[in-house]
């Protein structure tokens, strides 16, 4: 507001909260003719936003005295703390020695092959954070081949957890290896690109550039990313809904990305084939396990929870921005993205669009949903919970 960028409080408000969410839903058009600093500005926020704001004061807090962890565990957008190695602090370091590590990784490796310093610091901290603001009007799209290529990668690597690294940069290959979220976020990915391409080759018969745009359009947006380099609103009708699905999904739970998470959606499957198989042998036992971990009882009802949350806020916020006149389409996938804090949607906030159209009740609701994705659900209602205030 101070630099006249974004006059308007609500647009300001939301272009922030976007930022810090990593959300990446813009009301900015003409985004290259903003100053430097401002399009740094929004960048660095999703860098900070990426690792998670409590896991960010980790360090700071046990000198204050405040060891309950309680807070931090309603970042599970992040990585999960307290599981690396025994200290705090220690969790915190490698953390963004990882984090640090990855970011600085690729802003070498775009710079060597053509991108601009600024550019590449501004897309290295979007990609690390999955928040996908960029500092061009078309995002990615204007960049050669190999750059793109190298977002690819480095969306993909930021969707995983970071667990995974701690474990190879500890040598522990075998416990790395075992882990079957990781594994299924590949599946996922894999399965995903090679639908996208094979529908997009019906329309256009060049596999190396289906290949390349539907790889990163799915890392994009399964890992809540955003970024683009092609208008996806131009696809099938098969590879859009798939991309939407996408949304849902998300990346790993340990890692800097958005969405209800792969490990849930294993967990999910996992109960759905746990009831079947009881409803065929009601006297038998049986025990959800992951990574060969038995799921406890209080994991799985947090999870149902989680989901019963999730589908009322969606349906109760396409409700509200309804009034605003938009397309369903516009309506549904405006809420799908800033609750999975992906940034575009399809219709009028597709990757050619941007949310500026909404009016500012339908901003409020959509920065709950940012807010509310990136924090979890579960705390954000509870701000809202009478009990919450209540003297014990």
């Amino acid at each position: 507001m101070a630099t006249n960028a974004i006059p308007s409080v609500v647009d300001a408000l939301f272009e922030t909260v976007s930022g810090f969410t990593t959300s990446g839903g813009s009301v900015l058009s003409g985004i290259e003719h903003l100053s430097h600093s401002i399009r740094f500005w929004r960048c660095f926020t999703n860098w900070i936003g990426g690792m998670g704001i409590l896991v960010f004061i980790m360090a700071v807090l046990p000198y204050l005295g405040a060891n309950n962890l309680y807070l931090m565990r309603a970042e599970s957008t992040g990585p999960s703390v307290g599981k690396l190695v025994p200290k705090i602090q220690k969790t915190a370091f490698w953390l963004y020695a990882m984090y640090i590590g990855l970011t600085v990784t690729q802003i070498i490796l775009l710079v060597l092959f053509g991108m601009p310093l600024f550019d590449a610091i501004c897309d290295s901290f979007a990609t690390a954070g999955t928040g996908g603001f960029a500092v061009l009007d078309d995002s990615i799209a204007s960049y050669n081949t190999a750059i793109q290529v190298i977002v690819t990668i480095f969306m993909f690597l930021f969707g995983v957890n970071f667990k995974f690294y701690f474990l190879i940069i500890s040598k522990r290959w075998k416990d790395a290896l075992h882990m079957e979220e990781v594994r299924w976020y590949l599946i996922i990915y894999a399965a995903a690109v090679a639908l996208v391409t094979v529908n997009l080759s019906q329309d256009v018969a060049n596999l190396a550039l289906n290949l390349r745009d539907s790889a990163f359009q799915v890392s994009s947006i399964m890992t809540s990313t955003g970024f683009s380099t092609v208008d996806f609103n131009g696809w099938p009708a098969f590879s859009r809904t798939l991309l939407v699905i996408l949304m849902y999904i998300g990346g790993c739970a340990g890692s800097t990305s958005g969405g209800i998470k792969v490990t849930r959606f294993v967990i999910y499957a996992k109960a759905i084939k746990k009831e079947l198989e009881f409803q065929l042998h009601p006297r038998s036992v049986r025990k959800i396990k992951v990574d060969g971990k038995v799921i406890e009882h209080e994991v799985l009802r947090s999870a149902k929870t989680f989901l019963l949350l999730y589908v009322a806020i969606h349906m109760f916020s396409v409700l509200i921005i309804s009034l605003d006149g938009m397309d369903l389409v516009t309506n549904f996938t405006a809420v799908a993205a800033c609750l999975n804090d992906v940034g575009p949607g399809l219709g009028a906030v597709g990757p050619a669009g941007n949310f500026g159209g909404f009016s500012p009740l339908s901003k409020v609701v959509l920065m709950f949903d940012m807010l509310a994705g990136r924090l979890e659900l579960i705390p954000m209602i509870l701000l809202f919970y009478p009990a919450t205030w209540k003297k014990q």
